[in-house]
């Protein structure tokens, strides 16, 4: 690490490269719908496909380069090839990112009020 900037140090290059080209391979939509389908729990890659409605060859490309980059994991079952999440810190982020996000495209609703209450206030 080099350079403090408010108290914590910068990280090396390397390591800010590696990060770049992880958030790289999430930037893309599909890779990230792959990654929150995976959260949920390990599948194959026909219901991968089937459950964010891609064709099972552009699935099985996004899923070979998040492999890759160690964002997933695979195991062979039979004939199948199960994936799973490598790495729940990614998986940590990514919620927290889409949860804020959400949260600013659709704010909670006001509670309505009791217009019972209203009423009988006035009266």
């Amino acid at each position: 690490m080099t350079e403090k900037a408010g108290g914590v140090e910068d990280p090396p290059a390397e390591v800010l490269a590696a990060a770049a080209a992880a958030f790289g391979l999430l930037a893309a939509p599909a890779r990230l719908r792959l990654m929150w389908a995976l959260a949920q729990g390990e599948c194959d890659v026909t219901h991968l496909a089937d459950r964010v409605g891609g064709a099972l060859p552009a699935v099985s490309q996004h899923l070979a380069k998040l492999k890759l980059a160690g964002l997933v994991r695979s195991r062979r079952e039979g004939r199948r090839q199960i994936y799973s999440i490598g790495d729940p810190d990614v998986v940590a982020l990514i919620h927290a990112v889409i949860g804020k996000l959400t949260a600013r495209s659709y704010p909670a609703p006001i509670p309505a009020q009791d217009s019972r209450r209203t009423l009988t206030k006035g009266t």
